[in-house]
């Protein structure tokens, strides 16, 4: 469910310290989260699993001044390797069973997030990689950028979403070929099949993602949340359903002081200044 519209003066402006994310806000509203452990290609252990599911359950329950966040991967080789292999090596069935609990947590976080999360993909983004792209409300990717859900090779599935996500961005007969076969595939085909949205030089990617991230939180956030409640759960019911829900979204932005300030200053000339209430 969405979270409900909170009072950004009730959360702390301070960005928490993580063992493998970086964060940063290079503009008010906007929150840039770097998958922050290049040695290991970004790949995801543990500790990271930890740290997102943190970051984004703390962050639906207080946003403070975040309207929109950017994830990314430090470097440029890649943006999330998937899981990290070398972590599961010789893990017995129980602690493997233990550790993907963590996983399916942090999917349900990022999945669960009411805010507009935007992936700068940087470079590979394979296995767990692609089901955390997947998890992102929309991407864009750099020219150098390289997908596959390459879990049937190691004798798994994808189990942090990928079987679900990749088929409702590229559909259900690619998602089966990419799986399946566990191919890589490029920043073009990502394009091309609908899971980039664009496609840029490694060194425009970032900032082309700030910039869109910076344009979503100058509008009225109670309406930007209750967008994104709309799409998402109205693809999952029937055409009727849908349209009942997109009521009930709507019906939630009427009541607030920024649709109010949104009409005034359309009727002004003039920038809306939208408070999030």
């Amino acid at each position: 469910m969405t979270a409900p519209d909170r009072d950004p003066a009730t959360a702390p402006a301070a960005l928490p310290d993580f063992e493998t994310l970086l964060l940063t806000r290079p503009a008010p509203a906007v929150l840039l989260a770097t998958l922050n452990r290049p040695a290991a290609s970004n790949a995801f252990n543990t500790q990271m699993a930890r740290d997102l599911t943190r970051l984004f359950e703390d962050l639906n329950l207080a946003p403070g001044p975040v309207r929109a966040v950017v994830v990314t991967g430090s470097g440029t080789r890649a943006f999330c390797a998937g899981g990290d292999l070398k972590e599961r090596h010789g893990m017995s069935d129980a602690a493997w069973f233990a550790q993907h609990l963590v996983y399916e947590r942090m999917v349900r976080a990022l999945l669960n997030y009411p805010l507009p999360l935007i992936g700068a993909v940087n470079g590979a983004a394979y296995g767990g990689g692609c089901e955390l792209a997947c998890a992102m409300d929309f991407l864009y990717v750099a020219e150098t950028a390289r997908f596959a859900q390459t879990e049937v090779t190691l004798g798994i599935i994808p189990g942090a979403g990928g079987t679900q996500t990749l088929a409702r961005a590229v559909g259900e007969r690619r998602a089966k070929e990419l799986i399946l076969t566990g191919r890589p595939f490029d920043a073009a085909e990502a394009l091309a099949w609908g899971l980039a949205n664009a496609v840029y030089p490694q060194d425009e990617l970032l900032a082309a993602a700030l910039a869109t991230a910076e344009a979503i939180a100058a509008n009225a956030p109670v309406a930007v949340r209750q967008a994104k409640s709309a799409i998402a759960r109205g693809l999952q019911l029937s055409l009727a359903d849908a349209l009942r829900f997109e009521v009930e979204a709507y019906n939630r932005t009427v009541t607030t002081a920024d649709r109010r300030e949104g009409v005034a200053a359309f009727n002004e000339k003039r920038q809306a200044d939208f408070k999030g209430c």
